[in-house]
């Protein structure tokens, strides 16, 4: 049997050294994808010794992008997406046009045409989804309305990059480079209107169509008992699907695969289907990083050393500043501004794949690619870093900016409760901080038993609702003091934390008891290890997800057999 087939070789010196390097930059105190990234320029064709195949490579890294977006889509329903478009689609459009304005500059300011400087700039612009999704799993913050914000603006940064592909090869004669085609090009109106209905065909044949399809062929795959045919059935739908929206509708593999998993998350198996395909999507993830490693020439390092650090300051300072700003005046808290732009100081697959076009349609410069690539390898290698900074720089603005401080405190209607707000909602209520799937079943029972509550939640439109239907409702993160004091907690007699993201959540109760030290508190947690700590150290009661349905199940089942055992 030979042993010098290209795929073989190419798992295993990439999934090889990566593990070695990877638990070197552990040990480290490194995030462990530098290590990844480092193994990627290793086998890489820039530097001497064994090269892998970049072309399989390449593929390998596209499956795993494939699989990874399923799994959030998987989590993620259509109405977390439509919650977060006032914020998400304006915003993202804007940081485009803001990021594309900085490096197409910076562009021109080295000689380079107007058509290479647009590309350039659009390549800086959009971040990798893969790297956000890592780094917000990794916090534990993916299920959170922050990172909702996050998923849903680079969502629509990819939708935004589809047309922009699609656009380039009929523009690129206008633009200074060669045409893609020979012949009589079609109008450009035409172009965008085919693109669009495209993808609309595709956004809406999945959410009619296969909400439907989708869920109950899981089912019956389900019914036939067998493990290794579910999990077939689940990398099968990620990838055949995300294969076909690129094939039918021009969509990108990534974006087919998101709403594939948004679509399968109808069926009662979404749960175990994430599970299942959880080892493969880390595998195939951290061929990804290799894969963007062996794409990267040290020598630019070298060559182009000002270079190099000015597009990197476009991506990390630049369009993260942009993006952060832009959170701020669409009136969020601080920290949520933080962390979208600690999101979006990275670049990644739809920056090789803009660069690539653009060097082949004549555009772009082959330096501009290697500055590119130079850009996504340091910012991906530096993302963790701007995450870890979140919280000291919170914290230090707080203590030393006293406009920091008016950005959390500022005068919002939505901050706090109205004047009209009835005596009932501000005495012996119910605090519920988080109005999503759980929040609203709580306060369904609530409103059955006609106890009155204080809702607290960090989506703005969701509070407006809330207000219009005669809910009382304050806006802002209640990890903030002054969110639970306008809940006039200081006045409940229950606290109730229904989110799933409980990063915070020591911080609600000490408040909580500092203003209202008899007030009971219920906290849903999904972590065991969280759930004993808080019970023991904080005095709590902690609802945790699995349990709570195991028991009610046990529950169920012993009803029954006891009902079935009794004599007729």
């Amino acid at each position: 049997m030979p042993h010098s087939v290209s795929l073989i070789n190419t798992i295993a010196a990439g999934l090889g050294l990566a593990l070695v390097f990877g638990f070197l930059a552990a040990k480290l105190r490194l995030p462990a994808l530098v290590g990844y990234l480092l193994a990627g320029v290793i086998i890489g064709p820039f530097t001497p010794g064994f090269v892998a195949d970049a072309g399989i490579a390449a593929q390998l890294a596209e499956i795993g992008v494939m699989l990874l977006m399923f799994g959030v889509g998987l989590h993620f329903s259509l109405d977390d997406l439509l919650a977060v478009r006032k914020i998400a689609l304006p915003g993202a459009l804007a940081q485009i046009s803001v990021a594309t304005l900085l490096g197409g500059g910076l562009a021109m300011w080295w000689g380079w045409s107007p058509g290479a400087a647009l590309v350039f700039g659009l390549a800086l612009s959009v971040a990798s989804t893969v790297v956000l999704l890592r780094a917000l799993e990794s916090l534990g913050i993916l299920d959170s309305f922050t990172g909702r914000i996050a998923i849903g603006w680079l969502v629509v940064e990819d939708l935004a990059m589809v047309l922009v592909l699609v656009l380039m090869p009929p523009l690129a004669g206008t633009l200074g480079g060669h045409a893609a085609q020979e012949g009589p090009a079609d109008p450009l109106w035409q172009t965008l209107g085919l693109t669009l209905l495209q993808v609309g065909g595709f956004v809406a044949l999945m959410l009619v169509v296969g909400r439907r399809v989708f869920p109950w062929i899981l089912w019956q795959v389900t019914r036939t008992g067998s493990r290794e045919l579910f999990t077939l059935c689940v990398v099968a739908a990620a990838v055949s699907i995300a294969f076909a929206s690129a094939a039918l509708f021009g969509v990108s593999f990534a974006l087919g695969a998101f709403f594939a998993g948004m679509v399968m998350r109808e069926s009662q198996f979404a749960h175990r289907a994430a599970e299942e395909s959880l080892p493969l999507r880390d595998a195939f993830a951290v061929l990804f990083f290799v894969s963007v490693g062996m794409l990267f020439d040290p020598s630019v390092l070298i060559e182009r050393p000002l270079q190099v650090l000015a597009v990197v300051l476009v991506i990390v300072l630049g369009k993260s500043l942009a993006a952060c700003a832009l959170v701020l005046v669409f009136r969020y808290p601080l920290g949520t501004a933080l962390t979208v732009s600690a999101s979006l100081a990275q670049i990644g697959e739809f920056s090789f794949i803009l660069a690539g076009l653009g060097v082949s349609l004549g555009l772009l410069p082959v330096e501009g690619q290697s500055l590119v690539l130079a850009g996504a390898l340091i910012s991906i290698a530096t993302n963790p870093l701007w995450f870890s900074l979140i919280g000291p720089m919170q914290k230090w603005l707080h203590a030393h900016s006293s406009f920091a401080r008016g950005l959390e405190s500022r005068d919002d209607p939505l901050a706090e409760l109205p004047m009209t707000t009835e005596a009932k909602y501000l005495s012996r209520q119910v605090v519920l901080v988080g109005y999503g799937r759980v929040g609203r079943r709580i306060a369904a029972e609530l409103d059955a038993n006609d106890i009155p509550y204080v809702v607290a939640e960090q989506n703005r439109e969701l509070v407006e609702k809330l207000r219009e239907a005669g809910t009382p409702a304050v806006w802002g993160d209640a990890a903030d003091p002054a969110v639970l004091i306008q809940a006039h907690v200081a006045r409940a007699r229950v606290l109730v934390v229904a989110t799933p993201d409980a990063m915070n959540v020591r911080q609600m109760i000490e408040t909580a008891r500092t203003l209202n030290p008899t007030i009971q508190t219920v906290i849903r947690s999904h972590n065991e290890q969280e759930a004993a700590l808080l019970t023991r150290e904080a005095a709590v009661t902690v609802f945790l997800g699995e349990q709570e349905l195991a028991q009610a199940m046990a529950r169920d089942v012993v009803q029954r057999a006891v009902s079935m055992a009794a004599p007729a």
